[in-house]
């Protein structure tokens, strides 16, 4: 009876799925964005505001990376997407307008509450219209080199840049609510927006560039290392200036011209 019974416990645990660890290692990355996240705001609550912002940042950097490793390992999933979204809500919604609102927005009265709460729902909205086109078979050609609207973490980090200036020029002009209050409401309308902004998931670098685009990438490593709020503040600005040229390419290619000859000319422009 015992081996009988060995036996079957034997099949049993055979039968149980298991995961692989390419599976987990996006899902891992994914959390520990979404625990940077938090961090954020637990700085924001001790007023240590350039970590804040630095927490946000390395939310980002993960963000960025699990995705990518999840098609790199093939461990792309439901699951994971479904993660991702909740961790991009927490990290690029929720802690940003909490941290504006504790630094800048706490005697502001109920009007600023009311911008808080309008800039993390524009969020929550940007992200839930992201998943039902993504769950869509039929994807527009263009839905693959453009976002519709602003993606979460360039919006986390546009809603930031009165405060990210401020740790250059001081905090008479950029903690006032009123700059605060305006940027929190222009960036959420830019979120549920239908603005066209470029997706740099499948540019490609001709092989003639690879050793320029290194030199640029060095050069933007070295500047965060030794000015980091300049820098990024650079890379804000430049990504605000680059929608003008998004648009004009959506356009261009509506009007019949092939996507990747559009995307060539404009960024050999920028």
């Amino acid at each position: 009876m015992s081996k009988a019974a060995d036996t079957i416990k034997t099949q049993r645990r055979s039968r149980l799925p298991r995961i692989s660890i390419n599976r987990m290692i996006p899902n891992i990355l994914t959390l520990l964005a979404l625990a940077s996240g938090l961090t954020a705001i637990r700085f924001a609550f001790q007023e240590r505001w350039e970590l804040a912002v630095f927490a946000i940042a390395v939310a980002a950097i993960f963000d960025a990376l699990d995705g990518r490793i999840a098609r790199l390992l093939k461990g792309v999933s439901k699951f994971g997407a479904e993660l991702d979204s909740l961790s991009d809500f927490v990290c690029f919604g929720v802690a940003p307008a909490m941290i504006l609102f504790l630094w800048s927005l706490q005697e502001a009265g109920r009007g600023a509450w009311v911008l808080v709460m309008l800039y993390t729902m524009c969020m929550g909205l940007r992200l839930a219209r992201f998943n039902v086109d993504s769950d869509e078979e039929d994807t527009q050609e263009w839905k693959t080199h453009f976002f519709t609207g602003i993606p979460a973490p360039a919006g986390a980090g546009l809603v930031l840049l009165p405060m990210i200036l401020s740790f250059q020029a001081g905090d008479q002009l950029f903690r006032s609510p009123w700059m605060v209050s305006g940027f929190l409401f222009c960036i959420g309308a830019m979120l549920v927006s239908a603005i066209p902004t470029y997706s740099f998931k499948k540019v490609a670098i001709p092989r003639q560039h690879f050793l320029v685009t290194m030199l640029i990438v060095a050069l933007v490593i070295a500047l965060f290392t030794s000015v980091p709020w300049l820098c990024l503040t650079a890379i804000l600005l430049i990504y605000l200036g680059a929608i003008p040229l998004s648009i004009r390419s959506h356009r261009r290619y509506e009007s019949g011209e092939e996507v990747d000859d559009v995307l060539d000319e404009d960024l050999d422009e920028t």
